[in-house]
């Protein structure tokens, strides 16, 4: 297995990947608009996304946004996607991805890490198993569609 930052010649592998990781949450897929989604991440920078490749075939990849903490007064990283392949699963590739976001933070002097998931998934035991501490703070949403 191979793991690498992704350039915007990763795009189209990226793209199949990102629009399962949607799907997967319930959402409509919609091949053209993640390709923008994308594009703009990775053109802006303002993102970090890595892909993990087996046999040159993309299967996984992670996308880390910069954050800050202003209790920490340091930079964090939210790992907001995480996404493997369902012929990939089980074999390691997850916690491959985390471990390289892990060690940007480490290289970056970064405070840490927070993984943002769905109450029911099933990957918590992972998180844990890899060192994350479920977060002890309420979080809520509130979204522009409920105005």
């Amino acid at each position: 297995m191979k793991i690498i930052k992704a350039e915007i010649s990763h795009l189209e592998a990226l793209v199949l990947l990102f629009d399962g990781y949607r799907v997967f949450y319930k959402q409509e897929s919609d091949y053209e608009a993640a390709k923008i989604f994308l594009q703009s991440r990775l053109k802006n920078r303002d993102s970090v996304i890595y892909i993990a490749y087996i046999n040159d075939v993309a299967v996984g990849f992670t996308q880390l946004y910069g954050l800050f903490s202003s209790v920490a007064m340091q930079p964090i990283y939210l790992l907001n996607d995480l996404y493997i392949d369902s012929k990939h699963r089980n074999k390691g590739i997850g916690a491959a991805l985390i471990e390289k976001a892990k060690a940007l933070c480490i290289e970056k002097n970064y405070n840490g890490l927070i993984i943002q998931t769905a109450f029911d998934n099933p990957a918590q035991h992972l998180y844990q198993r890899l060192g994350f501490q479920p977060d002890s703070d309420l979080s809520f949403f509130w979204t522009c569609a409920d105005k």
